[in-house]
């Protein structure tokens, strides 16, 4: 008995590629349309009110030299150092007033660096260290 073989392979026709190609853009147009146009969510700052302004306490600032200590610009030993750093922080109750810069040149030894930090920190401040900004200007 003779079987007669049948072509199972058909090929599509050509035009129903152009078709799917079609369908394809519109679905990928369609979906990139609706994400939304808003754009990043931004929160603007306000002005504050000039009442706290006010309450702000500006940060205090402390320069060691050889044998001194100048406290917000006052040059003084360190014992009135001692008694003025302990009435400028026992009023304050936020760590964020407590903070207390302090610069240091060169050739401050450590010893003395290191006894009035100890008396920053037992008068309750923190202690934050001021660098050296070097900036480099170009005159033309």
């Amino acid at each position: 008995m003779k079987l007669k073989r049948t072509s199972l392979l058909v090929e599509p026709p050509a035009s129903a590629t152009s078709d799917i190609a079609f369908i394809l853009i519109v679905f990928f147009l369609v979906c990139a349309s609706v994400e939304p146009d808003k754009g990043r969510a931004q929160t603007l700052p306000r002005s504050e009110p000039e009442k706290e302004k006010e309450k702000q306490s500006q940060t205090l600032e402390v320069e060691l030299t050889r044998n001194a200590v100048i406290f917000n610009r006052d040059p003084m030993s360190p014992e009135r150092f001692t008694e003025t750093i302990k009435l400028k922080l026992a009023d304050k109750t936020r760590d964020e007033d407590k903070i207390v810069a302090v610069k240091s040149r060169k050739e401050v030894p450590y010893s003395h660096w290191m006894m009035v930090t100890d008396i920053i920190e037992k008068a309750g401040g923190v202690i934050t260290l001021q660098l050296e900004e070097t900036q480099k200007i170009q005159v033309k």
